[in-house]
């Protein structure tokens, strides 16, 4: 009986320390840098922000991205644990200090678990999404 409790005991702390490694590397790995082409960078956002555009634009985001990023763009949507890798912070300083078309394009073209709405929802529609994530400033 002693012997089985030591190697349970054993067994018990290799399990965690395993554990404890896996979530420190997790935790040091930075996610790929999502390179966007000058050209959309420095696009300008035709859809003026307006609360019809703004409504229109979070009734878009609802259907299509907060399953994954979450009602307020924190990335805490139900999806979200599913995902290989983070859906981010739509709130923070990282994305906000982004242009719109920045925005656009990785809305558009999407990458990875990312999907691409260029066939399913129309420019137009997309910045007025702009629009919509641009309210989630902390």
């Amino acid at each position: 009986m002693k012997r089985m409790l030591k190697f349970l005991t054993a067994a018990f702390s290799a399990f965690l320390a395993v554990v404890f490694l896996m979530s420190f590397i997790a935790a040091q790995q930075k996610p790929k840098a999502w390179d966007v082409p000058a050209n959309y960078k420095s696009m300008k956002n035709p859809v003026k922000s307006s609360a019809e555009s703004i409504e229109n634009g979070k009734a878009l985001y609802n259907t299509n991205c907060a399953s994954c990023h979450g009602k307020k763009g924190l990335g805490d949507g139900p999806k979200a644990r599913t995902l290989e890798t983070s859906s981010g912070d739509m709130s923070g300083a990282a994305y906000q200090s982004q242009t719109d078309g920045e925005h656009f394009y990785k809305t558009k073209f999407g990458r990875g678990e990312m999907p691409k709405y260029d066939k399913k929802i129309s420019d137009d529609d997309i910045w007025a999404m702009v629009n919509y994530m641009r309210t989630f400033k902390k």
